[in-house]
Order: structure tokens, then sequence, then C-alpha cells
């Protein structure tokens, strides 16, 4: 294990209790110190993004400057603002309702530091991913530990190197390793755990973490559809999808994993898609805006899809301006459409994580709906089209994390709506208000009056005592 930055005892539980210690002994901080620490993580955020965006090209042998800058750089700009923008308001204790027999006194909610939260965050993006649940932890007074993904070690190690030029260890602490460090940390008797990846690997975190009986947000994946309205506007819908479909290479947890398009308009879709991709990027994958797979194990994993299902009779089809990019550029994957894809095949019951988008023909907007409640809830959903029927069906009869209409992705963008999946898509919520809750302890509190009326509840009982208990069961 590595841990960066921190002084004497690196071991895990050695940073958790140091940790601990500090946030029992200095106590909750204070508004301004919150918004203070806030403010330090954008500053070095806007500072680093240019050494940011170099090591994720690194990391990834090919990924877009301009989409780190945007996806990454901006968005975390963004949400910090947010944070700090409605951080007094989410603090003020909240009045609550007293009924009328325990009146005069009063009750309300004060939110609570949780402590130390451990945040497990995820290869593809490393930066917002990490620093979002950790602006949202110090938002809410806690203190906290990240384990980035082996698979970004570049990324990661300049992630420790600026959260320690900023923070001091028993605040904010980077612990670097492979597999068993990440089993040690899910391990952890953390105060909240907060991890974003695969289904697979979600389900282990939360087993780990039952044993110490912490509260987990999972934030996973799955298969997030996309359905195209009968009559809707194929250049509309073929653009959007294309980029949702191909930003960060399709490495993105909410991407459109699969679209449903009319049966009598797949080809017209087909041609829309392919002059979007076009659009999007001229040069095709050799594009500096194109990112490549991850690594050669996700880069075999998908090309392991295709030809299982180009081998069960499905078409394959390679669309945009392609180059000699694919030979050249280690593991880069051409924009993809697969046409005739069948339920047997791995392409339409795995996460996809790539730029292949198989397009499922459907007659009627029932079809498509039963198809998706079908499957697991996935974490996103996008409908293109009118206010219409159709689109009333699908907001009602399926269940998944958010929805985006007549776009993609943009959901995520939108800082006053919670993020989270649901079922096998994840759990608990961060964003927005959802998220300052989640990493907070809700103390109710009840502050009773001199004078008041519940000794009429106590014994010894009268006449009086039944008749107020005969009032509160009416």
């Amino acid at each position: 294990m590595n841990a960066r930055g921190i002084p004497g005892d690196n071991s895990l539980t050695d940073i958790l209790s140091r940790q601990r210690a500090a946030f029992l002994r200095e106590g909750p901080p204070t508004l301004s110190a919150r918004k203070d620490d806030l403010l330090k993580l954008k500053n070095a955020v806007r500072a680093r993004l240019p050494e940011l965006e170099k090591s994720l090209n690194s990391d990834f042998q090919g990924r877009s400057t301009n989409e780190t800058a945007i996806l990454e750089g901006a968005a975390l700009v963004q949400g910090i603002n947010y944070l700090r923008r409605n951080l007094k308001r989410w603090m003020r204790p909240q009045k609550r309702q007293v009924e009328m027999h325990f009146r005069p006194g009063r009750a309300r909610v004060v939110y609570q530091p949780l402590g130390v939260v451990g945040i497990m965050s995820p290869w593809n993006f490393p930066v917002g991913l990490s620093l979002m649940p950790l602006a949202t932890a110090i938002a809410a007074g806690n203190r906290a530990m990240i384990k980035p993904s082996e698979f970004t070690p570049a990324t990661s190690d300049l992630l420790a190197t600026m959260l320690g030029e900023i923070f001091p260890d028993e605040q904010v602490a980077v612990v670097t390793g492979g597999p068993d460090v990440g089993t040690a940390f899910s391990a952890l008797p953390f105060d909240h755990l907060v991890f974003t990846g695969s289904t697979s690997v979600g389900k282990a975190v939360m087993k780990a973490a039952s044993a110490n009986l912490v509260p987990v947000t999972l934030e996973l994946g799955g298969k997030s559809p996309v359905i195209v309205e009968k009559g809707s506007s194929l250049e509309r819908a073929a653009a959007s999808i294309a980029f949702g479909k191909l930003s960060n290479g399709g490495q993105i947890c909410i991407s459109p994993d699969y679209a449903f398009i009319p049966e009598n308009e797949v080809n017209p879709f087909l041609a829309a898609y392919d002059k979007a991709v076009r659009s999007l990027y001229p040069d095709g994958p050799a594009s500096g805006d194109f990112t490549s797979i991850i690594n050669e194990r996700h880069y075999g994993r998908l090309r392991a899809l295709l030809d299982e299902a180009r081998a069960k009779g499905a078409q394959v089809i390679e669309v945009g301006e392609n180059s000699e990019a694919t030979r050249t550029r280690p593991h880069t994957l051409p924009p993809t459409v697969v046409l005739g894809a069948t339920d047997d095949m791995g392409i339409l019951n795995e996460e996809i994580f790539g730029p292949v988008l198989p397009i499922v023909p459907y007659r009627d907007i029932d079809e498509a709906i039963a198809r998706i409640n079908a499957g697991p809830r996935p974490l996103a959903l996008y409908f293109f089209g009118g206010n219409s029927e159709d689109r009333r069906k699908v907001l009602e009869r399926t269940t998944s994390g958010n929805v985006t209409i007549n776009d993609t992705l943009l959901h995520y963008a939108q800082d006053d709506l919670p993020f989270g999946g649901v079922g096998p898509s994840g759990m608990g919520a961060y964003h927005g208000i959802e998220g300052f809750k989640s990493l907070s302890h809700a103390k109710g509190i009840f502050e009773q009056s001199r004078w008041n009326m519940t000794g009429m509840l106590r014994p010894p009982f009268g006449w009086l005592s039944k008749f107020v208990t005969w009032f509160l069961l009416r």
C-alpha cells in the first residue's frame, strides 16, 4: 500500500484512527471552515487542470484533453460552487411539527457530520468521481479517505500530491494500491462508504461493509436504454446519442447502452448516426477528441463481445470516418453499431462500456417498456420524442436512477438533482441536498417546555389520564 504524503505508520487502520481522533478532538467544522475548504479544493483543481489532463492522457494512452476539461474539471468546479452557495441553508436547524398535546414543546432536526467517509473511485472519471464525493463529504463536515483505481496510476499519484498540499492527512488522505488494498479498504469501519464502479464489485464492497454495519452509497451501472419515439427527429436523436455514446470512448456509467428504434426507421437512424459521428470526429478515431479504451484487458473484452455477436449472425458496422488510428493507437475501438443482436448475445446482456451501440427495433412503446422491465433497473434512461402518451408511459412504467429527455448524460450535470441508481444500478444518492443528507446524521431534538401536559399520561392514572388517552386514540 502507498499512502503518499502521510508520515509515520501508513496502515489503513492507522490513518482511519488518526482521522477519527481528530474529528472527535476538533468537533464539527464551522460553515466558514467548510466553505474555505471547498474553495481550496476548487482552486487546486483549476490550477492543476493542465497536469490532470496530461496524467489522464497518459493513463488512457489517448484521452481527450477537452473532455477532461469539460466532463471532469468544469463539472467538478460547478458542483463545488453549488455546494458553497447552498451550504448555509442546508446547515440551519429545521423546525419540525409538534402535535398539540406535546405543545409548547419544540422539535427540530440538525444535520451533524458523520465522522470519516471512505471513497472508492473508478478509473473512467478518476478526478470527478473522487473529488465530487470528497467535496460533498467536506460540505457535510466530514473527513475522508480516498482509494482511487489502480488503472489510472499517474492520475492517482497527482491527486494524492494535490490533496496533500491543501489538506492535512488527518482531514483528507489518499491511499493507492491494487485489489488487495481495495478489499481491505472496503472492510474498514468507516462512518459511511461511497463506492463507484461495477455491480459485481459493488456487491463485494457492500458485503465487506456490512460486517461493520457501515452504510453505503453505491453508484454502479448497468444497461441504460434509449428510446426514440416514432416520428421524432432522427437527426436530433442521433446527434445526442452519438455524443452520449462516444464521450470518453463510451466509458461512462450513464452512457446510452443500447437504442430502441422504431422498426421502420432503423436504416434512416443508422444513416443519421453515421453522419453525427462524422460531425463529432471528422478524423475518426485518429481525432484528438476521441478517447481510447483504458487498457488492453477492456479492449479485448469489447472485441470479444463483437466477435461473439458477429459469429451468432449480427451485423457489426463501423460508422463515421475510419482511419489507421485503430491500428496505430493502443486499444482504440472505432464507433460501431450492432444490428440484429439477440438476447443470447453478451452485447445485450453485459454493460458495454465502450463505443458500441446495439440497435433494437421495436413495434410499439409497450414492447420497449416490457423489454426494459424484463432486465435489471438501469442507472439512466433516455427518451427522444414529444410530450406524448408514449413518454408518459415510459416515465410512469419504468424505474431507473435518472432520466434525460431529448438529450443524453445531462441529468448528471444538474447539481440540484440527486444522482444515483436503484436496485442493481446502485443505492443512495449524492449531488443536491440528497448528497449532503446522505453524508450527514439527521439528529432529531425535542425540547420540553417547563409547562406541559405529559404528566397526565403518567401514573397514578385517574379519570383525566383516561380522558386524554381516549382523545389520543380517536
